[in-house]
């Protein structure tokens, strides 16, 4: 019997799940503005200190750290799964809270892991990891591990598993490949097609003329330009349905935003072949309208090239969390000896290793980027 508990750091919402392998009990549900967390990221560790003999948490990660007990992580690795700037750490983004909030947890004296990026992994192979960074944060793994329990809990063994998961967020998309039971390839937010939030991944000319323009290139103008801002001012003041309800004032924001998906698995299609599903999560995967034209366009793209494989939601077990919170809580029950040990192990994330920075190409760029950010404040 395990009783296991996950954190997912999403940007509009940090998720709390928790549930007993045994009993099925569900331990804790509930979802947290991240505004809160900015302000005062304890709340979280106090949520946590309130729970009655849970065995294992997973924490939030940002973009990973290799798997380790919270205590055992230094403050570079922190810093590096965190990483912005001096003024950004002053602007007091919503990663400056995580970044706190990690900090408390290496300095907490519960059973606390951080987990990898997809860039730790050493199933990607090391030529599909050059010039990236983002190819996919902890909780995008989160949410690749809920897509796999539910074809665990269908009978399929972990390592018959050739998936994909596409995520759709409030902040970004991300598209992550399975192949044999482990991930293979990703392609994260800021690496992925535009975006609700996030513009995406920026073409190189236009980063020099951004980094040219401003005064200096905060980490927020990686959460702007997304398709929602051709019709709000504020997103965050809006819902994504209201962005559905009124696709029809701006249809260049809804093709952009379907077509970069289908665009993004048909590179992830490179690596992973065939595969017998395809899973969907985020929050826009609620919104039946988004699901179902999403739906519409994969299938379409499948059928041109041959390739026969089911759509699927991916399960939730709690009402109030995201897929990712719960994929998180499946980790961390495998971590403890649980149900679900077995399809933690096939994925090696106990073999995770190195900083999402290794993989620059350049040697001078990247100590100078290491150098960087490694002495931002906590």
């Amino acid at each position: 019997m395990v009783r296991a508990v996950g954190i997912d750091p999403g940007t509009y919402s940090m998720d709390i799940f928790g549930f007993d392998d045994y009993t099925g009990e569900i331990i804790i549900d509930i979802s947290i503005p991240r505004e809160e967390i900015t302000k005062d990221p304890s709340i979280v560790l106090k949520y946590l200190e309130k729970l009655e003999n849970v065995d294992v948490i997973v924490g939030p990660s940002g973009y990973g750290i290799p798997l380790k007990r919270a205590q055992e992580a230094t403050i570079e690795e922190l810093s590096y799964a965190t990483f912005i700037t001096e003024k950004d750490y002053d602007r007091k983004l919503r990663i400056v809270g995580l970044r706190k909030l990690m900090n408390m947890m290496r300095m907490s004296r519960l059973n606390i892991w951080f987990c990898p990026g997809v860039i730790h992994l050493n199933t990607v192979p090391r030529y599909r990891k050059l010039n990236k960074i983002d190819m996919g944060t902890a909780d995008k793994i989160f949410s690749v591990v809920a897509a796999m329990r539910d074809e665990y809990d269908r009978g399929i063994e972990p390592e018959k598993m050739n998936l994909i998961v596409i995520e759709v967020g409030f902040a970004y998309n991300a598209v992550i490949g399975v192949r044999n039971g482990k991930i293979v390839d990703g392609i994260g937010g800021t690496y992925s097609s535009i975006g609700y939030l996030g513009a995406g991944a920026l073409d190189g000319e236009l980063a020099y003329a951004i980094a040219n323009s401003v005064e200096d290139f905060s980490k927020i103008l990686l959460f702007r330009g997304g398709v929602a801002y051709l019709l709000f001012n504020d997103p965050f003041k809006h819902s994504v349905e209201e962005f559905i309800e009124k696709v029809n004032e701006n249809t260049d924001a809804y093709e952009a935003f379907l077509e970069g998906i289908v665009k993004d698995l048909a590179r992830i299609l490179v690596s992973v072949g065939k595969p017998s599903c395809i899973y969907l999560s985020g929050r826009f995967i609620r919104v039946e309208k988004f699901r179902r034209d999403l739906e519409d366009r994969l299938l379409d793209f499948l059928k041109k090239f041959n390739i026969e494989c089911e759509i699927r939601t991916i399960s939730r077990m709690g009402r109030n969390v995201k897929e990712a919170a719960e994929g998180a809580a499946v980790i961390a029950n495998g971590i403890g000896g649980g149900r679900y040990k077995k399809l933690i192990d096939c994925l090696e994330l106990w073999n995770s290793s190195g900083t999402i920075f290794d993989y620059i190409v350049d040697p001078e760029l990247r100590r100078a980027i290491m150098d960087r950010f490694r002495n931002v404040p906590i």
